[in-house]
Order: C-alpha cells, then structure tokens, then sequence
C-alpha cells in the first residue's frame, strides 16, 4: 500500500496544484507517449520531473535507502530512450494551453512575442553521443570550439511571463563527429527529429512558427539576434503574417534607396538623424532587395560609444522608441537559457548517448521552467485571486522608473513653491545636490530633471 500511495502523489506539495491545474498528465496522454504494461508513463514522467527538487540525481536515488520502492534503472531510460514518442507534441499542448490561461490575465492590446534564439548544448566529454558535432562558440571572445549541439529554441513572452514553446537540438553535416544511428526506425518521430537537426535553423523556423499558430499560440511580432536577421528568413515569417523585429549587423545584405542599393553602412549615413531620444541616433525607411519594406533605428552602442548598432523592424508604423522598447523583451529567453542551465540541470542530469535521450529530457526540464512560470505569474498577478480582483486591477505595465522618477520632482517642485522663501531655498539646495550624487546613466536618462535642478 505504501508504494502505491507514492505513485499517486509524486509531485512535491507546492507543485500538485499546479500539475493538476495545468493539466500535465492529460497532456501527456494526447500525443501518445504511454505504455500498456508495466510503470505507467505518467509515474516515470513524474519521477523524473520531481528529481531536481529532492537535490538528487538518478544515480543517488537508486542508491538511497528508499531504492527498493522506485523503478529499476532500465525503465527510466527505456522511456528516455523511445524514439516514437512525440515530446514535441506535448510541449506544444502543455505550453499552448498554459499560454491561454497567461492570456486571460493579460489586457487584449498588449503585444505578445516570438522569440528565437540559440544556446550552447555542451557534451565536450562524450565521444558516441548519436549526431553528436563540433560547433562554432558565437558567444566566447575568442575563437573556439565545444562538442555538442546548438540548441534552437522558441519561446513566447508577453513582458511579464516567458513560456518555451519549442526547440531542436541542431547538430551539423560539415562538422559532424557520429552520424544517425542505423537501428532507428525511419518511420518514427524519433527519425524526424533527427533528419531536423542536420538542416539549417533558418530553414526550421517558419515550420515552428506554423505549428505554435495552428495550436492557438496568439503573437504579432517575431524577435530575433543577428544570426537570424536575414532576407529569406524576413520574408518567409511574414508570409505567415507576422512582423519581424530583429538586430542586424554590416554584412552584403542590400537595401534599396531610391534608385540605389548600398549595404548597412552607407544606410547608416543617408538615414536622418533623431532628435529628442537619449541613445537613438538616426532611423530611415528602406526596402530591403527582396521587396519588403522595412523601418530601421540606428542607436547607440553602450559598450562602445563611437559604434552604433541597427534594429530591422517589419512594421514601418511603429516610432523608434516602441522598436527598441519591443526588441527588449528578446532579453526573456535569455533568461531563460542561464535559468535552465544553472538551477534546472539541463544537459547536465542524464548522460545518455542517444539523441531520443537528450529531446525528452529537455522536454522535461522545459516542462519545470513552464510550471514555476506559471506559479510566479500567479503569485505576483492579483487577477489570479478570484473575479474581483480581476475586475478591480489593470493589466500589468512596464515599469518606466525615469517617468516615477520625474513625477516625484515635480511633486517636490510644488510643494517648494508653497512653501516660504527661507525653507524654499534649503529644500531646492537639498535637492541640487541629491540629483548631483546620481549616478551619470541616470543622469542621461533625465536630462529634463538635471536641468531643473
């Protein structure tokens, strides 16, 4: 009786709720990923997802002295190991759902997001890891190379609530070191996946695209670094009727002026000039040479002040100041990357050689990050309290400190002048030297509040 009953609660207290809220179970049923004999998939499922938050490992577990009432060491990597089951699936139904409810919390007029981008899936000391590659270091100063994969990864966000919706562990037809294995059954998902990780990203990301709209996912832009930013790529997510806001950097990509195509430099010097926005420098109306219009903002670059950096924004109708404002929210997933990697052990927990391993167990921890998202948008958003609450409180806003920061003075610059001369003159001295201690990046955030001073 006593293992039975901790089959049936495996989530810890402080996660039942949620698990049972969000429906994971249900959703995992749905793309198929179940036994007919033997542990259930919804008990390994658990077992596996509860592992992080009892600080240990696979290994230590069977090795403690509760090992008798858990599963031998086969069964969890026979379910790893399955290459017909459909992880992809579940992630799409668990975060398109998920999703849904972050959207009942959230005013209809706030911009939702796309976000793609690649991280480091490090296995430098493996050596018959299935497609395991040796890939490029984008992110390391100098040059170098890792063993492993790039993880492609698309997440949603909303400004407030950041949910990974989908990703491909990429490796490489130039650089690879062990190929598909030859036991996969080509007719399976687990073959798929496997034929996606030898393409492009560009060329798989309009297929992720396509899939998180036909589940419900509701978004207006597409964010993106400069390793994506590309013509073909533009066009292709616009296609689908999204508008793209990305970095783009000086490479022989053309833009039409007039009669005239010149690259990002000369750009640069024939946009015109902005004025009134502390860090944008210039903005110019273009088509790219593949026909699509195109607004980009030149601002400058803080790490080094005499460069500048440009932001490619598909949607000509929107000012510099709400460009930049939306490109910001690609800040998300990186959070996300350092969140899963440090606290979640991805890449870190299971030490398989197969590539069905490696998808289902960041499938799980993406499931993890989906799950304490959740639980924070609910401790933090009063709507989640019941009806009243959500009629009596406003959509979550950004926090603009320089505008608080600003209101507050003026607020002091009223009060002054209600007051005597004497006092008048020792609270405005008080307050000329508060605003001379602060620091210089505030300063230029407020030149309107020094020059009052």
């Amino acid at each position: 009786m006593i293992p039975n009953t901790r089959q049936k609660n495996q989530p810890p207290k402080e996660l039942k709720s949620t698990f049972d809220e969000l429906e994971v179970l249900k959703h995992l049923r749905k793309p198929g990923i179940k036994k007919s004999f033997g542990f259930s998939c919804s008990y390994l499922f658990q077992l596996i997802f509860c592992l992080i938050f009892q600080h240990k490992n696979w290994f230590r577990l069977l090795e403690s002295n509760q090992s008798d009432t858990f599963p031998a060491k086969d069964v969890v990597y026979r379910l790893l190991n399955h290459s017909k089951f459909a992880w992809r699936r579940f992630l799409l139904l668990l975060s398109a759902s998920t999703i849904s409810k972050v959207s009942s919390l959230t005013d209809k007029s706030r911009l939702k997001v796309l976000i793609f981008d690649d991280s480091k899936f490090e296995r430098n000391r493996s050596k018959k890891v299935e497609l395991l590659a040796r890939c490029f270091d984008h992110s390391s100063k100098k040059d170098r190379f890792y063993k492993g994969f790039r993880m492609l990864t698309m997440g949603w966000s909303d400004g407030a609530t950041f949910m990974p919706i989908d990703f491909s562990l990429l490796s490489s037809l130039k650089s690879q070191i062990n190929g598909i294995s030859e036991k996969i059954d080509k007719r399976c998902s687990g073959y798929k996946r496997r034929l996606e990780a030898l393409q492009k990203a560009p060329d798989q990301i309009p297929a992720m695209i396509e899939r998180a709209l036909s589940a419900g996912v509701d978004a207006s832009y597409v964010l993106m670094d400069t390793w994506f930013t590309q013509q073909p790529l533009i066009k292709s997510i616009g296609n689908l009727g999204l508008d793209v806001i990305g970095m783009i950097k000086p490479t022989n990509q053309r833009y039409i002026i007039g009669q005239e195509s010149v690259d990002l430099k000369k750009l640069f010097r024939l946009a015109n000039p902005v004025t009134g926005n502390k860090g944008i420098l210039r903005s110019i109306h273009t088509t790219m040479a593949n026909g699509v219009a195109v607004k980009v903002v030149f601002v400058q670059n803080r790490n080094k002040k005499s460069d500048w950096l440009a932001i490619l924004s598909t949607d000509c109708t929107l000012n510099e100041k709400e460009i930049i404002r939306i490109y910001g929210l690609r800040w998300d997933i990186e959070v996300f990357f350092k969140t899963t990697k440090s606290l979640l052990k991805l890449q870190k927990e299971f030490q398989g050689r197969s590539y069905d391993l490696l998808i289902s167990h960041t499938t799980i921890v993406f499931t993890r990050y989906i799950l304490l998202s959740w639980q924070n948008r609910c401790s933090k958003d009063d709507r989640t309290l019941g009806g009243m609450f959500y009629e009596l409180c406003d959509d979550i806003n950004d926090l603009d400190w320089a505008i608080a920061l600003q209101q507050l003075i003026e607020l002091l610059d009223d009060a002054i002048k209600k007051t005597n001369g004497k006092f008048k003159h020792l609270i405005k001295s008080q307050l000329q030297q508060w605003v001379a201690r602060l620091p210089n990046y505030i300063k230029a955030y407020l030149p309107s509040l020094v020059c009052e001073s």
